[in-house]
């Protein structure tokens, strides 16, 4: 049965913060101002062989259903030569790409990455936002601003990724504050059944017994992933009795690009580098480190949970998805905003300032790439560059340690209300 604690509407909020257009317009101006000198290098500048390349995944994707062709056989052009790897479901969420010319789509899947980073920004930092009052948006498109040169949300708009996507479905989907308009659980289904890797909430609210958003999320997954198979029989045979256990198909699993557990390991790994592989001692190692990390995340994310803190759940179980899935790229790190935003709060606590800025930091920097540069260097010494080539994996770790710590080993606050106490009268006016 599920503790009232559980049930408690949490103070992360909603999308949009309450204020005039005119502060919202100001907003607005201010992210794109900032985003403007990415944008224009990635989808400007950038020559058409390497031009929103995982867009271009995604796409031909939906492409080669529309075609009748095997979408995973099917490789984007030269010189990427990339398969569509994710669940066939996907192919039919992304057929408004395949139904305008390339470039369009691109740069709409741009904008809709802003659109998203906006909506997570207002979502992450709404405790913070709160302080401001009618100025909020103003100050919640300064925000976004800094963020969009994190080098996750960078990455994600020079490749066209669909990170942003991923991670606002699921921050929306737990961290809202009132759960009528649809049942807790649904948003995440859809995006489990995009990508997988967000099946890692339903890990989740297993430990914490958080049985309906379970029930609710496994079966939105189940009957688009069945409505799937009846309209696509064969791409999904194929995905999951073949493309789904080959993780060839993401690349080279021990570049540095790769920061989950696995991806550290393998780097570190005696022959973890070579085409050979590591040999058959690296799996049972790399398991019982996951198998750690795992029971120590989920344990950090269940007290979370029954503090009422969402933003900090959805944080934690963010980074407990990039650490254990095989493969975790760089960009995947986008679910990092929603860490700063967690850290922060309201603003008020010098600890939690102070680790939010430290979070931010490390976003912002090239970790793994200077990582790489002090290896080819050679004159500092080797652990080092291995600890900034492993940046973002140590990043991960850090995050649910310190969420850990300053949310529930020493709260500066008591745990939200349990369900039906009177909304607290600075937040009765926000949009939900």
């Amino acid at each position: 049965m599920e503790s009232s604690r559980a049930d408690a509407p949490p103070r992360a909020g909603v999308p949009a913060v309450a204020g005039g257009r005119g502060w919202v317009l100001a907003g607005a101006l201010v992210l794109l101002l900032s985003a403007a000198p990415l944008v224009r290098y990635y989808l400007v500048r950038q020559p058409p062989e390497i031009w929103q390349v995982d867009l271009e995944v995604y796409r031909d994707g939906s492409v080669s259903v529309l075609l009748g062709r095997d979408v995973y056989a099917w490789l984007t052009g030269s010189p990427q030569w990339l398969p569509f790897t994710y669940p066939p479901f996907a192919t039919l969420l992304g057929m408004p790409l395949a139904l305008v010319p390339f470039r369009v789509a691109g740069w709409a899947w741009t904008g809709l990455q802003l659109w998203l980073l906006w909506v997570c920004t207002g979502v992450a930092f709404r405790p913070f936002l709160d302080r401001f009052g009618r100025r909020a948006p103003l100050l919640q498109g300064v925000v976004a601003g800094v963020l969009v040169w994190s080098l996750p949300v960078a990455e994600g708009i020079r490749f066209g990724q669909v990170n942003a996507v991923i991670v606002a479905l699921c921050l929306v989907d737990v961290a809202r504050r009132t759960p009528r308009t649809w049942p807790r659980g649904v948003l995440v289904g859809v995006a489990t059944a995009v990508k997988l890797t967000p099946g890692v909430f339903w890990v989740h609210w297993a430990v914490s017994r958080r049985w309906r958003p379970l029930a609710v999320s496994v079966a939105t997954t189940a009957a688009v992933t069945g409505l799937t198979l009846l309209l696509l029989p064969a791409a999904s045979a194929t995905f999951w009795t073949d493309a789904l256990l080959d993780p060839g198909r993401l690349g080279p699993n021990a570049g540095t690009s790769n920061q989950s557990l696995r991806g550290v390991l393998l780097r570190l790994w005696p022959g973890g580098s070579s085409v050979a592989g590591p040999g058959p001692g690296f799996t049972p190692v790399w398991v019982a480190v996951a198998l750690v990390v795992g029971v120590l995340g989920f344990a950090a994310a269940r007290g979370l949970e029954r503090r009422g803190e969402r933003v900090a759940v959805v944080a934690v179980v963010g980074m407990l998805a990039v650490l254990l899935s095989p493969v975790s790229w760089v960009h995947h790190l986008h679910w990092g905003i929603v860490v700063v935003g967690a850290l922060l709060g309201d603003g008020r606590r010098p600890a939690r300032v102070v680790a939010a800025l430290v979070a931010l930091g490390m976003l912002l920097c090239r970790l793994p790439w200077w990582g790489v540069t002090v290896l080819a260097d050679g004159d500092l010494p080797r652990w080092f560059g291995r600890l900034l080539q492993n940046g973002y994996a140590v990043f991960a770790l850090l995050a649910v340690g310190a969420l850990w710590w300053l949310l529930v080993r020493r709260p500066d606050d008591v745990p939200a209300p349990p369900v039906g106490s009177p909304v607290p009268q600075e937040a009765a006016g926000a949009v939900r």
